[in-house]
């Protein structure tokens, strides 16, 4: 079937959690029916959440009736599957989310029907003095943490990182983790929302309720990684693909999918292969920005997203800014 390709810019999808705040609006004009937006999806194939092309001959379709037209020609001769391979998030943590775990695939295949979650992140903004959980401290083995999640003592066993911006954290399934308060990021995740709770500071929801934890599970999904084994998998796709497009700064290139910064600075050209779609996006902009694939413009600002389908070829950035650019 003959498709057409473009920069396709996508609509944000809003979401409304108890830690959220008002970055999202106030930096990058996302709009929603409540206060504070939690998190914006922007790049999602969902059926909790769903990217809309706002842009070109496709504008008011979904990606995903866009992409079943021709899966393969539009996604990526790399993806594993028929299913879409990522979600891509912007998330305003105005205070700390869940100390949590996500499962590996073989785990989230059997007991809840679609893959795990490995993301990285990328901290946009920190507020002064903002923190990750980043793993456990050292020395605490399974069972000290098995002990301190009985005992309540589970806040002791964490290990803290203050962030800044520009900052990247690489994070496995079964990676314990916490983005904290006064952290702006911007996520890249496989396309998974299985979250186990661990420990939530016992929070009370708008309903007067502690939201659920998952201890089991949790427990089960845990593992204890070493640095130099976190770093292994952070570049471990490498081998498989094409050398990065330049003057990229690799900042993650594992099994799933790889990530790339640039600094915009007046033009850049990019390649988008039979292999992989291009997902770029906008962390700032300064003046007109533009992406550019056959003869068709998209105008971009900070906090914007798009979606270059694969096969698409020459694809040229223009402008002032930063984005952050993932294939498969």
């Amino acid at each position: 079937m003959l498709i057409n390709k473009y920069p396709m810019k996508l609509r944000s999808v809003p979401k409304e959690i108890i830690w959220g705040g008002d970055k999202l609006k106030r930096s990058y004009g996302k709009t929603a029916s409540f206060d504070k937006i939690a998190e914006s999806w922007e790049l999602t194939v969902r059926k909790d959440g769903m990217s809309i092309i706002e842009n070109g001959e496709y504008k008011g379709t979904s990606l995903e009736n866009y992409i079943s037209q021709d899966f393969v020609g539009t996604v990526g001769s790399s993806a594993d599957t028929n299913s879409f391979p990522l979600l891509i998030k912007f998330i305003d943590a105005s205070d700390n989310l869940s100390v949590q775990v996500h499962p590996n695939n073989e785990y989230a295949l059997n007991w809840e029907g679609e893959s795990g979650k490995t993301e990285m992140w990328y901290v946009v903004q920190a507020d002064e003095g903002a923190e990750l959980v980043y793993g456990l401290r050292e020395g605490v083995s399974r069972s000290l943490f098995e002990e301190a999640i009985k005992n309540e003592t589970t806040n002791e066993t964490l290990r803290r990182i203050r962030v800044r911006a520009g900052d990247v954290y690489f994070i496995p399934s079964g990676q314990v983790h916490a983005i904290c308060k006064g952290a702006f990021i911007a996520e890249i995740q496989q396309n998974s929302n299985i979250t186990y709770r661990i420990y939530d500071y016992d929070r009370i929801d708008a309903n007067g309720k502690k939201r659920e934890l998952h201890i089991n599970k949790a427990l089960d999904s845990i593992k204890f990684y070493t640095n130099d084994e976190i770093l292994a998998l952070r570049f471990e796709g490498a081998v498989k693909r094409q050398p990065p497009q330049e003057p990229a700064d690799v900042l993650c290139d594992c099994k799933y999918f790889r990530v790339s910064k640039f600094n915009l600075n007046g033009r850049l050209k990019l390649y988008a292969d039979e292999k992989s779609f291009l997902s770029l996006l906008f962390t700032e902009t300064s003046g007109k920005s533009e992406v550019t694939s056959n003869g068709i413009s998209v105008s971009v600002n900070g906090g914007d997203s798009v979606f270059v389908p694969s096969g698409s070829g020459d694809v040229t950035v223009t402008g002032r800014g930063k984005f952050l650019l993932s294939e498969i």
